[in-house]
């Protein structure tokens, strides 16, 4: 037998623990593990992805098994996506390799054909990960189920939250917290927001929520130096709200929105943004709000209020210390985030239900066309590039380990990092 001498096992050791950490799908490394990626703020610093390419450039390209509008997570080299069958009887997870797209394995999930808006599908949740698990949420009008399956494509648990009331069908997607899978179950009829204990399943705790018309608004956890975590969550009845995320106790919140909400709120310069609006008026109404009140902080914590210009389904973005929205047809703003005022208004032309994200400070969204169009993010408006996908899409981008992944109606794509 070899004996090593202390300074050597030491190194073996050491050499050792980090091949486990960077080949085991636990590692963490730019990972994009929920919708709009790490804690939803839709930001990568990824450089060397291209703002505008053809076919040529595909690093892969892929059908999928199913149609869908939810975006694609990357743990390593597992990535998820979702989709359903055309009659919405089948829905499915798709484990694939994202270095090649090849398909790991899949699951194939038993539901009812309901009813749908004509911009919904029955796969638009977007699933979140904790590089353990990957959490999935599907909805019928007799059943709303969250699944865990391990990264083998094992069930794990799967947990039951009643009916789905809703003329449009589900789309919010389930975020993972410490220990916490939460859930806001903002619906036409009862209405709650649930935290489920990661490894079991089982219900942590419950908050009772009023309800008007179903709210697609994912939560994101505010993160502040020396200050406690914060669950946001937004919807047209609750308003723009604070939770403690660790046991669901309400902190502050504001009045009701006029309208449904569909974006999901943001933060920028130590404010929460939240918007409403309507199909056919797009948004009407987005306010910021400092997350520093108790109680009802309708007079005293809302900072300015604006109701022109406004995204109804694109989240806003916040990158290098702007607020940048992207309206459903096609005019993007910066914004100043203390005011709410313009600094530049451009029209980019049309029509958009993906949200965008932010990589190496340049803006990319894609058009339900199916184009993906790129912008400088900055207080000077810059046009890089546009160009075509396989088909439509109402999805968001993701980006991970230096690849871009781009979900269209039926396909997805990489795009690949240069060097």
């Amino acid at each position: 037998m070899i004996q090593l001498c202390p300074a050597h096992r030491y190194l073996a050791f050491f050499l050792l623990t980090i091949f486990l950490l960077t080949s085991s799908p636990k590692t963490s490394a730019e990972n994009w593990p929920r919708f709009r990626g790490k804690n939803g703020v839709g930001v990568s610093d990824q450089k060397g992805l291209p703002v505008q390419w053809t076919e040529d450039d595909y690093d892969w390209s892929i059908k999928l098994n199913g149609t869908g509008h939810s975006s694609p997570i990357v743990w390593g080299k597992y990535l998820f996506v979702t989709s359903a069958a055309n009659d919405g009887k089948s829905r499915m997870l798709d484990c694939l390799d994202a270095e090649t797209g090849q398909q790991r394995w899949g699951k194939s999930l038993p539901f009812k054909t309901d009813h749908l808006h004509q911009k919904n599908s029955w796969a638009s949740a977007t699933p979140a990960t904790d590089g353990i698990h990957v959490y999935v949420t599907f909805a019928d009008d007799e059943q709303y189920m969250l699944f865990a399956f391990d990264f083998q494509g094992n069930e794990i648990w799967k947990a039951s939250l009643g009916k789905f009331d809703s003329q449009h069908g589900q789309g919010v997607s389930p975020i993972v917290y410490k220990d916490l899978v939460i859930l806001a179950n903002d619906q036409d009829g009862p209405s709650s927001l649930r935290a489920f204990d990661r490894k079991t399943g089982d219900v942590k705790w419950k908050v009772e929520r009023p309800n008007r018309k179903v709210s697609y608004a994912t939560p994101i956890i505010l993160r502040r130096e020396n200050k406690s975590d914060q669950l946001i969550t937004v919807s047209g009845m609750a308003g723009v709200r604070g939770y403690r995320p660790e046991d669901g106790k309400l902190i502050w919140q504001t009045s009701s929105f006029p309208l449904r909400t569909v974006a999901s709120p943001i933060a920028c310069q130590g404010l929460v943004f939240a918007s409403c609006g309507q199909g056919s008026r797009g948004g009407v109404e987005l306010r910021a709000v400092s997350p520093d009140g108790r109680g009802d902080v309708s007079d005293t914590r809302v900072k300015f209020v604006r109701t022109r210009q406004l995204p109804y389904v694109p989240t806003p973005i916040a990158c290098d210390g702007y607020v940048f929205l992207w309206n459903d047809g096609g005019v993007v703003c910066c914004v100043n985030p203390k005011t709410g005022e313009n600094i530049w208004v451009k029209r980019v032309g049309g029509d958009f239900s993906g949200s965008p994200v932010c990589i190496d400070g340049k803006l990319y969204c894609i058009s339900e066309s199916g184009d993906v169009v790129v912008l400088r993010a900055s207080d000077k408006y810059e046009f890089l590039g546009k160009s075509p996908l396989p088909d439509r899409s109402q999805a968001t981008p993701a980006v991970a380990n230096g690849r871009l992944f781009l979900r269209s109606f039926e396909h997805l794509t990489c795009i690949k990092a240069g060097t």
